[in-house]
């Protein structure tokens, strides 16, 4: 089964890259219409130690506004299940909130601060990661087992302790579950986020040079740069929720 899980994707990327190599060449398409994933792979190749400086700038990024948007969504989660008002007028307002486009938000911080500073694009994805951990995470703690409330209340437990014993850890695959969502979007608001000014030590501003200057196929190599990023934050959360919450594998397997 493990095998099978590995190799079914392998052999879907493979032969939708050779259909792509094919489709390029047989039909000549151009360059700054799609490139050839051959050419993408000899750029990728040729501008490899950029793209992993340029990878690190804005993946730090990434982690920073990773880590401070998940301890503020959990923080603002607790709060709102613990007061039934409160969570009833969060719910809505960031759900709300959530629909702001990255491209309204990123000039304006950019104005905000100095053209040297990361603080907007970590500020970005902090926004972006608060609103899926948030909601996944309040959905979690209020999905508690009537039986387990009542067993708890049988011992007089307090509030301290009543999350501790029985929210929290009822509500981490919720929690994990938003984390996932969480660190590829990050991912994307730090490259869109580096599009519009600020620092050009990220992959944002590569693949707009690149662009600019008619560079596809380096252009598409950034982008496979952004793509890796992605996969190795979503790698990272798979594998905290699978140190965290080790009863689902025994429960699986």
């Amino acid at each position: 089964m493990r095998a099978r899980a590995l190799f079914a994707p392998l052999i879907v990327g493979v032969s939708a890259l050779v259909l792509w190599e094919l489709f390029v060449r047989v039909g000549r398409v151009a360059p700054f219409v799609l490139p050839a994933p051959s050419a993408i792979a000899k750029e990728f190749t040729r501008s490899f130690d950029v793209i992993v400086r340029t990878g690190a700038a804005s993946g730090l990024n990434v982690l920073t506004g990773l880590v401070l948007g998940t301890v503020l969504a959990l923080a603002a989660a607790l709060l709102a299940s613990r007061f039934g008002l409160l969570g009833e007028v969060s719910a809505p307002v960031v759900a709300a909130a959530n629909a702001l486009p990255i491209i309204a938000l990123a000039p304006i911080l950019n104005n905000m601060f100095e053209s040297t500073s990361s603080i907007p694009r970590r500020a970005i994805v902090a926004l972006v990661v608060f609103f899926p951990v948030f909601l996944n995470t309040l959905r979690g703690l209020r999905e508690v087992d009537p039986t387990h409330t009542e067993l708890m209340d049988s011992y007089a437990a307090g509030p301290w302790a009543f999350n501790r014993k029985v929210r929290l850890p009822g509500a981490l695959p919720f929690f994990f579950t938003g984390l996932r969502q969480a660190a590829s979007l990050g991912v994307i608001a730090a490259v869109v986020s580096e599009y519009f000014g600020g620092l050009q030590n990220g992959l944002g501003s590569r693949i707009t040079a690149a662009a600019s200057n008619t560079a596809y196929p380096r252009a598409w190599a950034f982008v496979v740069g952004a793509c890796a990023l992605g996969l190795l934050f979503y790698a990272a959360a798979l594998l905290l929720e699978r140190l965290a919450t080790p009863w689902k594998r025994t429960s699986s397997s």
